[in-house]
């Protein structure tokens, strides 16, 4: 069944910005936010996010992160190489 819209409230108009040519665009200085908001993540969520990341990282990647120190993609490297061996 259809049912005919009885109010309409019109659309209201957005504003379109100019375009700025790449080269004026970054060498301006950049404005700062208009507003203050942030938003804290538990340690929880931060684990979390943490884990996302490194699930979603490339084997190159774990490879270039442990030889810079990263003591997390060493663990998984070390891990990965136990298995290998005990395979």
């Amino acid at each position: 069944m259809v049912n005919a819209i009885s109010q309409q409230t019109p659309a209201q108009p957005v504003a379109q910005a100019k375009a700025k040519p790449a080269a004026a665009a970054a060498t301006s200085n950049p404005q700062p936010a208009a507003s203050a908001d942030s938003v804290q993540l538990s340690s929880a969520a931060q684990v979390k996010l943490a884990a996302q990341k490194e699930a979603r990282e490339t084997p190159a990647q774990t490879v270039k992160e442990a030889n810079h120190g990263d003591i997390q993609a060493k663990n998984l490297l070390a891990k990965e190489s136990a298995a290998k061996s005990a395979s």
